[in-house]
């Protein structure tokens, strides 16, 4: 009995040795899928975080070709130098067509006003007045018109049956004829009295600045004579300039007049802006002299405008020789735009965008300026685009949007 008890314990004890732990390997799987789920879970949000940067370094940048020259300017010599003022070559003194009292002034100095736009009003309560005294004409004048039509017609009845007599006809005839002409009579007092009343209104010539007042609302104004000037203008209302048109006005000696020629390139420097120079040109050389000074003025034209300048500056116009090419320039010469530049820590760069809208930050060497713009002496092959203007955010390898 002993030894069967033995064996059956020692069977039971070699069964639960092959028995198979289930817990232990259903415990790895779960393990082994959670750890799935998180590194796809991991992926996926790199790659939103890429695509949502991606998206935020897309910055909209112009861009802009680089400037190939076959060859540059070289810098042109002062020949002659003379002192004068600007002035607007279009400019008025505006005053009324008739006499009146300033009732309404819309306009002060420094005001832009644009061609056609009422800038002052005359009182005009009498001329009104004018206006339906010929309205009334006119109707009296149809009326009476009217009534020696109506007369002839008769006559015309009568004379047919033998009532009346010729000469009778004549004279209802004649009488419509002195009733019409007094209708065209009426008709043209009424466009007087309304013309005068339109000259009441005061308009602007052309489009400009005013550039003075010269009456005051309740003064008395009246038409001036062509030929004044802003200084001799009693009785005008505003003077007008248009800036557009600013030139400089000089006295060069007799003695060098033979330097110059229409289109001279010229620079004007004004006092009233020292750090700044103006391109222009020779516009006209006055075919008389000032026997007194013995001088010929000239009319320089700006090539170049800004709302800095007014008119009477004074100005020194310094005339140089025209533009000369320099020798032996046979290698093309690249330009680019001088806000196109990048600088800091001394060096230039340039961001280049390439095809696949990513920018590039290229350090470039300057190798002087022509016509406003920076000569490339390294850096660049001429067919780049580069970023105009770029923004201080944007950085070496960020993807761009160009908006041109």
């Amino acid at each position: 009995m002993d030894r069967d008890t033995e064996a059956a314990n020692q069977l039971t004890s070699d069964l639960c040795a092959l028995r198979i732990d289930r817990g232990a390997g259903g415990s790895r799987r779960l393990r082994r899928g959670i750890f799935g789920v998180v590194l796809v879970l991991v992926a996926a949000a790199a790659v939103v975080l890429y695509l949502e940067r991606g998206q935020i370094t897309a910055q909209e940048v112009a861009t802009i070709r680089p400037t190939v020259r076959r060859s540059i300017d070289s810098p042109a010599r002062a020949i002659l130098s003379a002192s004068g003022y600007l002035v607007a070559r279009r400019k008025a003194v505006v005053s009324a067509k008739i006499q009146g009292r300033l009732a309404e002034l819309d306009v002060d100095e420094g005001s832009w006003v644009t061609a056609g736009q009422v800038i002052a009003r005359l009182d005009n309560a009498d001329l009104q007045a004018q206006i339906e005294v010929a309205r009334a004409g006119v109707q009296q004048a149809n009326a009476d018109l009217a009534e020696k039509q109506r007369q002839l017609r008769l006559t015309q009845g009568l004379a047919s049956d033998g009532v009346v007599s010729q000469d009778q006809l004549q004279a209802a005839m004649s009488r419509v004829r002195v009733a019409e002409a007094a209708l065209s009579q009426s008709k043209a007092s009424l466009s007087l009295a309304e013309a005068n009343f339109q000259n009441t209104v005061i308009r602007a010539p052309f489009a400009g600045v005013v550039v003075k007042k010269m009456a005051e609302v309740g003064e008395s104004v009246a038409p001036i004579p062509p030929g004044v000037n802003l200084s001799t203008s009693s009785g005008a209302i505003v003077g007008i300039a248009d800036m557009t048109t600013l030139e400089a006005e000089a006295d060069v000696s007799e003695t060098n007049i033979a330097k110059l020629r229409r289109n001279q390139p010229a620079q004007i420097s004004l006092d009233a802006i020292p750090d700044h120079t103006y391109r222009a040109v020779l516009r006209q050389v006055i075919p008389t002299a000032d026997r007194t000074k013995a001088t010929i003025m000239v009319k320089v034209r700006l090539l170049e405008k800004d709302e800095n300048l007014r008119p009477e500056m004074s100005a020194k116009i310094t005339f140089l020789e025209s533009a000369k090419k320099s020798p032996g320039s046979a290698s093309p010469i690249i330009t680019v735009p001088k806000d196109a530049l990048v600088t800091g820590n001394g060096t230039t760069a340039v961001f280049i965008v390439d095809s696949q809208k990513k920018v590039h930050l290229v350090p470039v060497s300057i190798g002087g300026e022509a016509q406003g713009e920076a000569i490339m002496a390294d850096g660049l092959a001429g067919t780049e685009a580069l970023v105009l203007r770029p923004p201080s955010t944007l950085k070496d390898g960020n993807t761009v949007k160009t908006t041109n």
